[in-house]
């Protein structure tokens, strides 16, 4: 298979060996310690505070290290405490109190590690996964194995049993497809000759001719794994807010652990303060229920850029929609065909969808599905022109057709149904011969059927202003603003004016601002986070999109605020629990009611506990099928928008 070949397997052995040796340092210090816990026993005292101190000498050297070189950059962060507690446990002797502290510090990266590694799995399985060749049809016949970068749009590709979409295309033939990777969907998807089908799905079904509509750098799963590229490189908010964090706790630690030892004559206390101080909580628990949280939202299809992003969309409390490619499908569907008194719906269409046959319009594919799909024979059209703007013009059969918008007077019956289309918010299309209007086709954009559910979702979830921006008209705006429930529309919106509604909002709360990813980029650009939606939005919207619904469901949306509000709380849970408890345990100790033994056995229980909780982020925050809102939808071709909208 062509991807397997070019996509190589890591060895079992050697991610083995990367885990054990992972594990080794607390392994090693746990040994260290309980050797040492064997000789005190035995009544070798001495040998075993040599173990003990040598134990956190090996802790202490790489620790200061990091602490000086933090330093020099001028970053004070809390890991200063860390030091000092070693540091302080070997200036009084107490040895086995130092060594407790390495082994905490050492349980906590260990176990930050695991996390690390299985939070982001999901996101490394995207990576893994990108196809890196594709097989190409040669114009004389055979087939030829080419590197992903040299396919352009028009090639036409077979893609093997097993093999990997390597790029965006239409498929030739019937397919069986498992987009689960892409969309988070475990069901097969059958899709029909003439079907898009976007790059990063895999065939589960017998091999099929692809035409590529793309390149590899311009399709769907090359945006995705940009930013899955980017999400896995950076590190969750929370590691920053560690810091600013220290620029109070680190003070408040150091001033009452000189208050204890002075004010007692004892430097045993103020070790004590610093041993129960060491902030692993505030280090380790909130990164990995952040990164536990972005695992989570890639499962379910929504790929977030980094933490912070997360974070920011757990606390929003405004959210921005486009309405064309987002609240409604995005793909319009032919509702009706109006013909001049004594013609032929039929034939209205056949001509229409015959003339507009060479265009990549999205109306002109919502004219050719809908002839195809009543059996109408279309003809090969000829002098085939287009005006932007005022559509498209042709022969066929030898009749002279128009398609488009009407520059003449309307007749009677043509001004009742633009009156009608108007109030019904329909789009009109229509077909003219050389003596005037044949027809119109009457074009609606249907409502995602998960629109409104989706919404009283997000309102569940804390989002309290929903607003509506589109370029379309008022009337057509507020109708499907009544259907899905948003708090406020702007209709006749450009995407300029977009960019500043949604700057206005971010100055009064968090912001969300959720759009196809096309015209809506500076849109996307100004919110806290800009959210692109499906296939079309992956592949425009990767350098503004703050992350990505892979699959174009709106639901996903709902899931991914959920999950972003779970792993937020649960990560200041665990900092919150984690430092109260600490600062509680200081004031004992400062008191001498705490040795420095027991202090770091009290604060390696409080890490591990934290630690484990902030491991619950790795599940739940999102209820896929709450109310039957995880059911089947309509899925939208990468055709692109109805209008303006």
């Amino acid at each position: 298979m062509a991807d397997s070949e070019c996509v190589p397997e890591r060895p079992v052995g050697a991610a083995r060996q990367r885990r054990w040796r992972e594990w080794l340092p607390l392994a090693g210090l746990t040994l260290v310690v309980l050797v040492g816990a064997g000789l005190w026993l035995a009544g070798r005292r001495e040998a075993a505070g040599l173990l003990w101190a040598a134990a956190t000498v090996l802790t202490l050297v790489p620790a200061a290290g990091s602490m000086l070189r933090q330093l020099w950059h001028r970053r004070f962060g809390v890991d200063v405490v860390a030091v000092l507690a070693l540091a302080g446990a070997l200036v009084v002797g107490e040895y086995l109190a130092g060594a407790v502290v390495a082994l905490m510090l050492a349980t906590g990266r260990s176990l930050e590690t695991y996390a690390q590694h299985r939070a982001t799995r999901d996101l490394r399985a995207l990576l893994a996964h990108a196809p890196r060749s594709a097989r190409r049809r040669r114009p004389g016949g055979g087939i030829e194995q080419v590197p992903l970068d040299v396919v352009a749009a028009g090639d036409r590709l077979l893609v093997g049993p097993g093999d990997v979409v390597p790029v965006d295309g239409t498929v030739e033939e019937p397919a069986t497809l498992d987009e689960s990777v892409v969309t988070g969907e475990s069901r097969l998807v059958q899709r029909t000759a003439g079907e898009r089908v976007p790059s990063g799905v895999v065939n589960a079904g017998a091999g099929f001719g692809l035409r590529a509509t793309r390149n590899a750098a311009g399709s769907t799963y090359a945006g995705i794994v940009r930013l899955a590229e980017q999400a896995t490189a950076r590190k969750a908010p929370m590691v920053r807010l560690a810091d600013r964090y220290a620029a109070a706790f680190v003070p408040f630690t150091l001033i009452l652990a000189g208050l204890a030892g002075l004010l007692a004559g004892d430097l045993v206390r103020a070790v004590a303060v610093l041993v129960v101080a060491t902030p692993c909580p505030l280090l380790l628990a909130t990164p990995i229920a952040i990164v536990s949280g972005l695992s989570r939202a890639a499962r379910r299809g929504v790929l977030v850029r980094d933490g912070g992003s997360l974070e920011l969309l757990g606390r929003a409390r405004t959210l921005l929609l486009d309405k064309t490619g987002t609240l409604t499908a995005g793909r319009p569907r032919a509702a009706e065909t109006v013909t001049a008194p004594g013609g032929d719906p039929d034939e209205v269409l056949r001509l229409a969808a015959s003339v507009e046959q060479l265009s990549p319009h999205v109306l002109a594919a919502a004219l050719v599905r809908q002839a195809r799909e009543r059996g109408l024979a279309l003809a090969e059209p000829t002098e085939v022109t287009e005006e932007p703007g005022r559509g498209v013009r042709g022969r066929v059969d030898g009749r002279v057709v128009r398609v488009g918008q009407l520059a003449e007077e309307l007749p009677d019956w043509a001004r009742q149904v633009s009156q009608e289309a108007e109030r019904t918010g329909r789009s009109t299309v229509w077909i003219s011969g050389e003596q005037g209007p044949l027809g119109v086709v009457l074009l609606e954009d249907p409502v995602r059927p998960d629109a409104p559910h989706t919404v009283r979702r997000l309102r569940r979830a804390g989002l309290t202003r929903l607003v509506m921006l589109t370029g379309d008209r008022p009337r057509t705006a507020e109708q499907v603003a009544r259907v899905v429930g948003v708090d406020d529309v702007v209709a006749q919106c450009p995407p300029g004016e977009k960019a500043d509604r949604v700057r206005q909002e971010a100055r009064r709360a968090v912001t969300v601002m959720v759009g196809d990813g096309v015209n809506d980029a500076p849109a996307l650009a100004e919110a806290h986070v800009g959210v692109a939606m499906g296939a079309t939005g992956a592949r425009a919207s990767a350098d503004v999109a703050d992350a990505v619904l892979t699959v174009d469901r709106l639901d996903r949306l709902a899931d991914a605020v959920e999950i972003a509000r779970r792993a937020r709380r649960i990560a200041v849970q665990s900092a919150t629990v984690g430092m109260a408890l600490a600062v509680v345990a200081m004031f004992v100790a400062a008191a001498g009611r705490l040795p420095p033994v027991a202090g770091a056995f009290l604060q390696e229980g409080i890490d591990v506990v934290v630690i484990l909780n902030a491991l619950r982020a790795l599940g739940g925050g999102a209820h896929p099928d709450r109310d039957g809102s995880d059911g089947d939808v309509p899925a939208r071709s990468d055709d692109g928008a109805t209008g303006p909208g």
